[in-house]
C-alpha cells in the first residue's frame, strides 16, 4: 500500500481490505457487515506502524511529518495538522537523495546551474542534467522548507525557464504536461463547443457571457486550433460558473500592471485573448515566465508551476482545475468530482 500512496484515505484502505478478503476469503469476518471492516482498522494502525519506522529510518517523504505533538514534544502542532503529502496525485512528491548525493553534494550542483544560466550562451542539456540531479533537494526547498515563490526562484532560476517546468512536472508526475493536455484538450474541443452554443441560446448570466464569447471567437479571422484551445480555456470557468477575473488579467502596456498580493494570474494587453501573442504569469507578486506567445502555452505553464511550487490551484477556479487535473491531465487522486464537473465530464463524453 505504502508503494502507491504513504497516506491513503479512508475509502483507499477500505478498497485495500476488500480486496484482501476478495483474494482470501478465510479472513472475511463474519461478524461484520462488510466482512472487511476490522481488517481496514488494522491497515490503517500497521500504515501508521509502518510510517514511524521509514520515519525513523529517514524515509522524507514521511519523516518530513515528524515532530508533531507528542508526550515530549506538547508545544507542537497537532499530529494531524498541516500535514505534508501528496494532494494533486503527485509520483514523486518528496524523494530522497540520490544514492551517492548528500545536501552538501547538491547544494554544489544548484550553484552550477545558477553559474551555467548566468552565461549568454547557456548549454540547455547540462540545465536539465543538473535539474535532474538537484531534484530531491529541490522538493526538500519547497515542501519541507516551504520557502517563498521569490525564495525558491533565486535559488532555482532554471524555473523561471518553461522547458524546465515542464520538466519538473513530469518528474513529479512521470506525465508529459504538454502532450498529455493538448491531446485531451484538442480531442474534447469540439463537443464543447456545441454544448457552448446550446448553452448560449438560454436566459441568463450565464448565457449572456458565452454568448459575448462566442462572438467574439466567430469574429476572428483565423479559425486555427489555437483560436480554439483559447476557446476553451477562456470558457469553462463560465460554464462551471467560477469567477475567472483575478487570474485571467489584463493591462494597458502604457502603464504597469499591479502584480503586487497576486497568488496566481495571466497578464496580457488587450481584451481579446485571441488576438494577443504577449502573456506573462505571476506567481505570488512575482513575475516568473515572460514572452508566452498565446493563452493556452501560458495556462500549461502556470498549472506546471502549481505542481513545481506546490501550490493550491486559485480558490475562485477550484472546480477548472480540477476538471484540467483530472480529466484533461487524467490524475486522478482518488475523491469524487463535485457535481458540475462531473456533469461536464460526462457530457463530453456524450457522442
Amino acid at each position: 500500500m505504502h508503494s502507491f500512496k504513504p497516506y491513503p484515505n479512508d475509502k483507499e484502505v477500505g478498497k485495500a481490505a476488500e480486496a484482501l478478503v476478495t483474494v482470501h476469503p478465510c479472513l472475511r469476518e463474519l461478524g461484520s457487515d462488510t466482512g472487511w471492516y476490522g481488517w481496514k482498522v488494522s491497515l490503517k494502525f500497521k500504515m501508521g506502524n509502518f510510517r514511524s519506522k521509514l520515519a525513523r529510518s529517514g524515509c522524507a517523504e514521511v519523516s518530513v511529518n515528524v515532530g508533531k505533538r507528542s508526550k515530549n514534544n506538547p508545544d507542537s502542532d497537532h499530529p494531524h495538522s498541516s500535514i505534508k503529502r501528496a494532494r494533486l496525485s503527485e509520483v514523486n512528491f518528496l524523494p530522497n537523495f540520490p544514492k551517492g548525493e548528500n545536501q552538501d553534494t547538491l547544494k554544489d550542483v544548484r550553484l552550477q546551474i545558477v553559474q551555467e544560466l548566468e552565461k549568454a550562451e547557456r548549454n540547455q542539456v547540462l540545465i536539465a542534467k543538473l535539474m535532474q540531479t538537484s531534484f530531491a533537494l529541490r522538493r526538500q526547498d519547497i515542501v519541507k522548507e516551504d520557502l517563498p515563490v521569490k525564495d525558491i526562484l533565486t535559488s532555482w532560476p532554471a524555473l523561471r525557464m518553461e522547458s524546465q517546468v515542464f520538466a519538473e512536472f513530469h518528474r513529479i508526475t512521470n506525465v508529459n504536461l504538454r502532450n498529455q493536455f493538448y491531446s485531451e484538450l484538442d480531442r474534447c474541443t469540439p463537443r464543447l463547443i456545441a454544448l457552448l452554443r446550446q448553452k448560449a441560446l438560454h436566459t441568463g448570466k450565464m448565457a449572456l457571457a458565452l454568448r459575448k464569447l462566442l462572438e467574439t471567437y466567430d469574429r476572428q479571422e483565423e479559425n486555427d486550433v489555437n483560436t480554439r484551445r483559447t476557446l476553451f480555456l477562456r470558457a469553462l470557468p463560465i460554464y462551471l460558473r467560477e469567477d475567472a477575473s483575478e487570474f485571467f488579467k489584463t493591462y494597458n502596456h502604457e502603464e504597469e500592471p499591479d502584480i503586487a498580493d497576486t497568488p496566481v494570474a495571466l497578464f496580457t494587453t488587450g481584451e481579446n485573448y485571441f488576438s494577443s501573442d504577449s502573456f506573462f504569469l505571476v506567481v505570488e507578486g512575482e513575475v516568473v515566465v515572460r514572452d508566452l506567445p498565446r493563452l493556452p502555452d501560458a495556462f500549461i505553464v502556470s498549472f506546471g508551476l502549481i505542481y513545481a511550487f506546490n501550490l493550491q490551484y486559485p480558490k475562485k477556479l477550484i472546480h477548472m482545475f480540477t476538471f484540467v487535473q483530472k480529466v484533461l491531465m487524467l490524475l486522478d487522486d482518488g475523491k469524487p468530482l463535485k457535481p458540475c464537473v462531473l456533469n461536464l465530464k460526462n457530457e463530453l463524453l456524450k457522442n
